[in-house]
C-alpha cells in the first residue's frame, strides 16, 4: 500500500476526511517553501501539493500564474524543488505530491524524475496536461518507483474517460468541482458532487474535491460527499498578500487552521 493509500485508509478508520492544499513552489523563495510545507503539516494538511511553476499555466487563474511568474524569477528548477522535499521529510511525514504540467517534467527527463522523486520522498504526481490516453508509459515508470501517478478528472469528463482514468490512478483521483481555470469562488458547483459520484461508479480510489475552495463552509460542503478537500488559490493569494516570507508562513499557518476550523 501507498503511503497516499496508507493515509486516506487511516483517515478512514477514523471517520474523517481529508485536507490537501496547494501552494507554488519557490513563492516567494525556496526557503520559505519548505518553511510553509512544515507549516502546513503542523496546521493539519493530510497531503501537501507542491506545484512545480510553469511559464504557460493554462489551467490555472490569475493568482497561481502570478506565483509561477513571481517563482520563474528565481531560476531554479526540479532538482531544487526535490532538495525541499528532501529537507521537509527530516520533519514530517504528510506525503507530498508534486503538481506540475508535462513539460518541465519531460524536459527533466521523465526516468529521472521518478527515481530522484522518490529518493527525495515524494509520494505521488498529478500532471495537469497529461490525458489518460498519452499516460500509461509515464504511469508505469511512477510505478516502478513507488510513486502514485494522481489524475484530474472534470464534469465533463466522459465515462468512457473516467473508465480509462479509474485503470491507470493511484492514490487518489482529482476532481475538479467546475470547469474551467483554478480560483477561490463565493459558491460550489453542485456539478462537484455528482462528479464525485459517477468517479465512485468506476474506482474505489478514495476521491478529492478542488477548485474554488476558498472558506471553511466549503471545506465543510466537500467533506460531506468526498474523501478529501483541495485549497489552492485562496492558499496562494496568503502568500501572495503577505509582506515577507515570514509573514506568508504564520498567515498561512492562521488561514489554513480557520479553513478547518
Amino acid at each position: 500500500m501507498s503511503t497516499i493509500a496508507d493515509t486516506f485508509a487511516n483517515l478512514k478508520r477514523e471517520h474523517r476526511r481529508g485536507f490537501i492544499p496547494f501552494i507554488t513552489a519557490g513563492d516567494p523563495d525556496l526557503q520559505t517553501t519548505l518553511e510553509l510545507v512544515i507549516e502546513l503539516a503542523r496546521a493539519g494538511a493530510t497531503i501537501i501539493e507542491l506545484g512545480i511553476p510553469f511559464s504557460d499555466p493554462m489551467a490555472d487563474g490569475p493568482v497561481i500564474q502570478r506565483a509561477s511568474e513571481r517563482a520563474l524569477r528565481h531560476g531554479f528548477g526540479i532538482g531544487d524543488v526535490l532538495q525541499v522535499v528532501s529537507h521537509a521529510r527530516k520533519k514530517i511525514g504528510v506525503p507530498i505530491i508534486l503538481f506540475s504540467y508535462f513539460n518541465p517534467l519531460m524536459q527533466f527527463g521523465i526516468e529521472k524524475l521518478a527515481r530522484e522523486a522518490q529518493s527525495a520522498g515524494v509520494d505521488g504526481v498529478l500532471v495537469t496536461d497529461l490525458v489518460p490516453e498519452e499516460a500509461a508509459e509515464f504511469a508505469s515508470i511512477l510505478r516502478s518507483h513507488d510513486l502514485d501517478m494522481i489524475f484530474l478528472v472534470a464534469p465533463t469528463s466522459t465515462d468512457e474517460r473516467l473508465k480509462m482514468i479509474a485503470a491507470q490512478a493511484g492514490g487518489f483521483i482529482y476532481a475538479v468541482s467546475r470547469a474551467g481555470i483554478t480560483g477561490a469562488r463565493d459558491q460550489m458547483s453542485a456539478e462537484a458532487e455528482k462528479l464525485v459520484s459517477r468517479v465512485r461508479e468506476y474506482s474505489d480510489l478514495p476521491v478529492a474535491v478542488g477548485f474554488g475552495i476558498s472558506k471553511p463552509e466549503h471545506v465543510r460542503d466537500v467533506w460531506r460527499y468526498a474523501d478529501a478537500a483541495v485549497v489552492g488559490s485562496a492558499i496562494v493569494k496568503v502568500v501572495e498578500d503577505s509582506p515577507s516570507g515570514s509573514v506568508a508562513i504564520s498567515n498561512v499557518g492562521q488561514f489554513v487552521r480557520q479553513l478547518l476550523s
